[in-house]
């Protein structure tokens, strides 16, 4: 039973390609209880979250889903999962009788005040000096964006579909990357989202091992054979140094990072702050505190100065954005 006292809770979820998790969260903030299932493995968000509301027994009159896709009318087609989630659809099959739904990215946003100092890490200092908006930027699945206004006294998050903007090479190699990718027949122009993404860096990884046909030995072709998500294998020997070609693959990767989130932080002058969430940046923590990925993110030529003076940061907590629509939920109900 995991009411408290009778006491009615939000359920909060993330909705995102590779992962749902659902929360139950006091009026307070507090969390009460979450689960996590591979969204691939379901059909439908509406039966996760019955299953979930069964098993609890919990009172939910009001919830909010995050979800990796553009919002509008209520309604969101799911960019990188067969889902249609459609708020009036989920009242009439669970019972709840108020349901936001907002991109997960924004979601993120709204989660970031809810994070204490230990689920941040500082890329950059930058100037506390000069308070503003800031920049949430995500690889993961795919690629999202999202920001947060600063009108002088708070911040106010607001989705994006930046991700999908056209990727815009900065050298031969990446030019060469390009071409790699139309070749493949993904869609033209290419998005940001197509290199940075888990599926990117394995396109990346792909690109340059048709570059050179003896950069793959035995023993790594094996176990990107065998694995499930062959991006992980790269992540991981390209951490470890093992293989010089998945070294070479994360450090383009992180490049890339890099010059988007430099990209995105300038549109919307994020002098508050850049934040970096989704599932990959954590675990490539020590290639991102490299100079390779700050350097690409000053590297706007007159701009350099100003972007040297936004503060960077990992988000290490992997529940923001489950937070975060929790965050918006207990809002809206504190406003009625």
């Amino acid at each position: 039973m995991a009411e408290s006292g009778g006491e009615s809770m939000i359920l909060a979820g993330d909705v995102g390609g590779t992962k749902t998790n659902l929360a139950l969260i006091e009026p307070s903030g507090n969390v009460v209880t979450s689960r996590s299932w591979r969204s691939a493995e379901r059909d439908s968000l509406g039966g996760l979250v019955k299953r979930f509301l069964e098993e609890t027994e919990a009172k939910v009159v009001s919830a909010c889903f995050g979800v990796a896709g553009p919002v509008r009318g209520n309604i969101v087609y799911a960019t990188n999962l067969p889902w249609k989630v459609e708020a009036g659809a989920l009242r009439a099959e669970t019972g709840i009788e108020t349901i936001w739904l907002i991109n997960d990215l924004e979601a993120t946003a709204y989660g970031i005040d809810r994070l204490g100092p230990d689920d941040l890490c500082l890329l950059n200092e930058g100037d506390a000096a000069f308070p503003g908006n800031r920049s949430v930027i995500a690889a993961g699945t795919g690629l999202g964006e999202a920001g947060m206004y600063w009108d002088g006294r708070h911040h106010w998050p607001f989705a994006s579909e930046g991700g999908h903007c056209t990727f815009s090479p900065r050298d031969d190699r990446e030019r060469a990357l390009a071409r790699f990718l139309a070749s493949e027949k993904h869609p033209v122009p290419l998005s940001w989202e197509h290199v940075l993404s888990g599926p990117g860096l394995f396109a990346i990884y792909r690109f340059l091992r048709s570059c050179d046909d003896e950069s793959e030995p035995a023993e790594l072709s094996g176990l990107l054979n065998k694995a499930a998500d062959p991006s992980a294998v790269v992540s991981e020997h390209g951490l470890s140094g093992r293989f010089p070609i998945c070294v070479t693959a994360l450090e383009l990767f992180v490049s890339l990072y890099g010059a988007e989130a430099g990209n995105h932080a300038l549109k919307i002058m994020a002098s508050g702050g850049v934040y970096l969430g989704g599932g990959i940046a954590p675990k490539i923590l020590p290639k991102l505190k490299s100079a390779t990925f700050f350097e690409s993110f000053v590297a706007k030529g007159p701009m350099e100065k100003v972007l040297r003076d936004f503060p960077v940061h990992v988000i290490l907590d992997d529940r923001c954005a489950l937070l975060g629509a929790g965050e918006f939920a207990r809002r809206k109900v504190q406003s009625h």
